[in-house]
């Protein structure tokens, strides 16, 4: 039996599922954040649902989103929309400070934001990096289409397939859609491997994998995916690290005094501010 993660589910003003870290997994190769978001709609003319200003250390986040959009900013002053099929990759390094909040037009027609969010931690020699922004428009990333279905490969490589999305570490992050009653043989590959059903039905080699949970499967052969309503699976993997990473609240780093030199940064506001922005989340007690 493969092991099968359950989420936590908690509404911070519109639903989010935490599936890492867990009691069971703390990491999948370098990932030690991931949340599922919404769906969730937002009322028209209020900011109810946007994330204030926050500050991170030690990691890389990666933002996808299934549907609507965000906008982020950031200290380094960088303002980006981010829609459906795009990939962001923000790489805190020694620190950053950023907001997501809900365009206008996404609150004024109703649509749904629904969406991935992770976080990767950095490599030891790189956690302590200056901070950077990577944007990837949709069609920019590789798809693979096939009877019943289709690939996006976000980050990495799958099978022949490489992703042009550069994180500075092997790292897999892909979504995969099929049909009711197709099917796809996932290729073997190197280090962890794990699979979020994030709508529909899913068996792995005729294991049922429940809506929602996160399965971690074997990466070192070759496994079939089939869904018999249909499907979105995203796959996540990569070398994991030969170093503990600690995390809290936002701050990921392989030294516990790091994380509370942040903290205490943070409580100072000695982090750079984000232009234009005067709100910010403090610090949790």
């Amino acid at each position: 039996m493969s092991k099968v993660i359950k989420p936590q589910t908690r509404d911070i003003g519109f639903p989010v599922r935490r599936i890492l870290p867990s009691a069971q997994q703390w990491m999948v190769g370098p990932f030690i954040f991931l949340d599922h978001m919404g769906p969730a709609l937002f009322p028209q003319g209020t900011t109810e649902g946007d994330v204030r200003p926050h500050p991170h250390i030690g990691l890389a986040t990666v933002t996808y989103l299934f549907s609507g959009a965000f906008m982020h900013r950031d200290s380094m002053g960088v303002v980006q929309r981010i829609d459906p099929g795009a990939v962001n990759v923000m790489v805190a390094g020694s620190g950053v400070v950023h907001s997501e909040r809900i365009p206008d037009d996404i609150r004024d027609r109703q649509q749904a934001v629904e969406g991935i969010q992770m976080w990767m931690a950095l490599p030891v020699e790189t956690e302590e990096a200056e901070p950077a922004f990577m944007h990837y428009p949709a069609a920019e990333l590789p798809v693979d289409r096939f009877e019943g279905g289709e690939l996006h490969l976000l980050i990495g490589a799958l099978g022949a397939r490489h992703s042009p999305v550069d994180t500075g570490t092997e790292t897999l992050f892909a979504v995969l859609t099929l049909a009711p009653g197709a099917s796809w043989r996932m290729p073997a590959g190197v280090g962890d491997r794990a699979l979020y059903l994030a709508s529909g039905s899913l068996a792995v080699d005729s294991e049922p994998l429940p809506q929602h949970h996160l399965m971690v499967v074997d990466a070192t052969r070759d496994l079939l995916l089939t869904s018999s309503e249909g499907a979105r699976v995203v796959i996540v993997g990569g070398q994991p690290y030969p170093e503990t990473r600690h995390i809290v609240w936002n701050f990921v780093s392989t030294r516990p005094e790091r994380i509370e030199q942040a903290k205490a940064d943070w409580k100072a506001q000695r982090f750079a501010a984000v232009p234009g922005e005067t709100e910010f989340i403090p610090l949790p007690a």
